[in-house]
């Protein structure tokens, strides 16, 4: 089966080569920058709709808490005695869970008992949780100087066949700190676009899973994971320095007073994070809210996500190619059905608008976000191929159709029908009232038996060229040449309720026309003489021919009939004879004299003959 790129199964052949496009384009990549971009505005608007959960705190080594702490503890980091006495002091409130986002992985030097009161104070506690980094190595690094991953409490072995004795390089917390068992990872992997979108629950080791901390802390807690998962898309609350946060330093000297100011149940029942957010310590990540959101601050979205259990739901990474083809097919069946490219555009605008809205919507309510970026993009690629191809199928068909026309009309008029968008098909098989006539030479036997064929035929054109002049003047259609003789009628392919009138117009216009045309030729013109036959009725126009060569407008049925056989009874009467018909669809516009009856060939009624008269 053979169909041109013109027909509806082209329309259908384009969009699934379209699709096929956007699959390559889709899962390449190639379009994952532009779709994060509309994502992250969800997120943004999620965010800002849906602020963060109050029973999460942060306490925070700002940049008040880097100056404050500078004359009695010196610069940052200081002594874990510090963060010892923070630790007793808010065990007295009985948090839930007390966070910390700070490494604590070597011993300091010279402040041995700092570091045991510290480590001691944790382990007394049942809630306190530590990080741990996983360090990116070669193979023989982990092999060589790595920890054994068997050691490490809360890692999850490989299955059966594993390897059971793998190292790997960690940054683990201080050994006491370690044995509790409440360490996780806080490692977290970048978007292609270096954008933080996702925290891991589990870190995978040669075929070992650590548990990340915010993963560790909500086991504690008694908060089951989600299943099937080995990462979150976050869900953000609010831009940075949204949580609940205490100073450090505000909090420490509180906590160091006999009488305190600050409540006594203040992190009661709560989840505390321990981290820096001043700039200066440099622990800033890019993600959707901001490219300097603090670490603390994503750990503690990440653990609020897992403690709602409202975190990102992606769709299903087909989601994007099957909306991407929807798009296309409902395209595609548009243009198949021939709908304009103003109704489409609007269409397709509001499609877009749906889709846009829609995944918006998916995302600041339900936490379900879709692709549309794609889907968006090859539906306007593909209204911008269909755009060209329209406007190159319009100006070829354009320009054949003036080329058509230009043989029997003024080009005023051509161009009339073309701005209107007249087509071949659009001006067949109608049905009018028209004015039909027949001009034929007559004298021109003789004159052509003087002379040679070449000249004949420049005199014949020399004529016609003077007469088709006079019927676009008059803004007729010229049908075809017979012979020595011109058939042309009015009424068609546009609209003239006068077309009558202008058909008498121009055969008194072509009778002048004959008059100069004969004293040009000087005594050879003394025989040539022409005969004109006008007609009135209706009668049945169009093209009519082979579309693939050659067409011909032209008028047919009865009414052309009688005006050729008109034509023929002028002979012996005068140059121009018109019908009754043609007499009163002039109105008096014109005078005319009665030349009798006269029987035609075809006809049973003899039929009543007139010729106009004029100055």
């Amino acid at each position: 089966m053979s169909f041109k790129l013109s027909t509806g199964y082209g329309q259908m052949l384009i969009a699934g080569a379209l699709w096929l496009c956007s699959l390559l384009v889709f899962y390449a990549g190639l379009t994952s920058r532009l779709e994060n971009q509309f994502l992250d505005w969800g997120l943004r608007s999620l965010a800002a709709r849906h602020p963060p959960d109050p029973d999460i705190v942060i306490i925070e080594i700002d940049e008040p808490t880097l100056a404050g702490m500078a004359p009695q503890y010196g610069r940052y980091p200081w002594s874990r005695a510090v963060f010892g006495t923070l630790l007793e002091g808010l065990a007295e409130q009985r948090p839930a869970a007390i966070v910390f986002d700070i490494l604590f992985t070597d011993p300091q030097l010279d402040h041995e008992a700092e570091d045991l009161y510290f480590i001691e104070t944790a382990r007394a506690m049942d809630n306190v949780y530590f990080p741990m980094v996983r360090l990116s190595a070669t193979l023989e690094v982990d092999r060589s100087q790595g920890y054994p991953l068997k050691l490490v409490p809360g890692a999850i072995p490989p299955a059966r066949g594993g390897n059971m004795d793998a190292r790997a390089a960690l940054l683990l917390p201080l050994p006491g700190l370690t044995d509790t068992g409440r360490i996780g990872t806080i490692d977290v992997d970048l978007e292609p676009d270096g954008v933080l979108r996702r925290y891991p629950l589990y870190r995978p080791v040669y075929g070992w899973r650590l548990p990340s901390l915010p993963a560790r802390v909500v086991q504690g807690l008694g908060i089951d994971l989600p299943q099937g998962r080995e990462a979150l898309f976050l869900a953000w609350h609010g831009p940075p320095q949204s949580y609940a946060s205490v100073s450090f330093y505000d909090l420490l000297v509180d906590l160091e007073r006999q009488s305190r100011a600050r409540p006594a149940d203040e992190f009661t029942g709560k989840i505390v994070l321990i981290g820096a957010t001043a700039p200066g310590l440099l622990d800033l990540s890019n993600t959707p809210m901001g490219a300097k959101f603090p670490g603390i601050e994503v750990v503690a979205t990440a653990l609020e996500n897992l403690k709602n259990g409202k975190f990102i739901k992606q769709a299903p990474v087909w989601t994007g190619p099957v909306l991407t083809g929807l798009v296309l097919l409902g395209l595609g069946s548009a243009f198949r059905w021939r709908i304009g490219l103003i109704p489409a555009a609007t269409a397709l605008a509001a499609l877009s608008a749906i889709l846009v809205g829609g995944s918006w919507i998916a995302t600041v309510s339900f936490y379900r976000p879709f692709p549309v970026v794609t889907p968006v993009l090859f539906g306007w690629l593909y209204y911008l191929v269909a755009a060209v191809r329209a406007y190159l199928q319009e100006r070829g068909q354009r320009r054949r159709i003036t080329q058509i026309f230009n043989r029997f009309l003024d080009p005023r008029i051509v161009s009339e029908l073309i701005d209107q968008g007249q087509t071949t098909a659009s001006l067949s098989g109608q049905k009018r009232e028209v004015t039909v006539l027949f001009s034929d030479i007559r004298g021109f036997t003789t004159l052509s038996e003087k002379q040679p064929p070449q000249a004949i035929v420049a005199l014949l054109n020399r004529y016609f060229a003077r007469q088709v002049d006079v019927i676009y003047r008059h803004q007729g259609t010229l049908d075809k040449y017979i012979g020595d003789g011109i058939m042309a009628f009015w009424g068609a392919p546009t609209d003239q309720p006068n077309h009558a009138a202008r058909a008498v117009v121009a055969a008194r216009d072509m009778v002048a026309a004959l008059e100069a045309f004969r004293h040009e030729l000087g005594p050879a013109g003394d025989g040539f003489d022409v005969g004109i036959g006008i007609h009135t009725g209706e009668a049945v126009v169009g093209f009519i021919g082979s579309p693939d060569h050659r067409q011909d407008y032209t008028v047919i049925g009865d009414t052309v009939n009688t005006a050729s056989r008109i034509e023929g009874k002028t002979r012996g009467r005068c140059r121009v004879l018109v019908s009754a018909a043609t007499r009163r669809a002039c109105g008096s516009e014109f005078e005319f004299r009665d030349r009798g009856r006269a029987k035609l060939k075809g006809k049973k009624k003899e039929v009543r003959l007139y010729e106009p008269l004029w100055p």
